[in-house]
């Protein structure tokens, strides 16, 4: 959550948690518990399925951010404003 937060995202535990779960029963990530200072830590590790469902989405998400960062539209491409006639 630290790391997302650094980079702008804010997400709580009941968001995050049910998502790495998700991935682990998707068989995505691993997860392995260690106690820390007395405390229990789960650790999450990307599996090779993991590691093939990034490498499969990868181009795509490329292909998105240079949709989104690069992106300059034409003058047919922006839509004009709808101007309200009164009668």
């Amino acid at each position: 959550m630290e790391e997302l937060a650094r980079h702008g995202y804010k997400l709580s535990p009941g968001t995050l948690y049910p998502l790495l779960h998700r991935l682990e029963l998707d068989g995505l990530l691993a997860c392995e518990t260690a106690v820390v200072a007395g405390k229990r830590r789960k650790y999450y590790i990307v599996t090779d399925k993991g590691r093939g469902a990034l490498a499969e989405i990868r181009p795509k998400v490329a292909e998105l951010v240079g949709e989104t960062l690069f992106y300059e539209p034409t003058a047919a491409a922006i839509p004009k404003p709808r101007v309200k006639r009164s009668r």
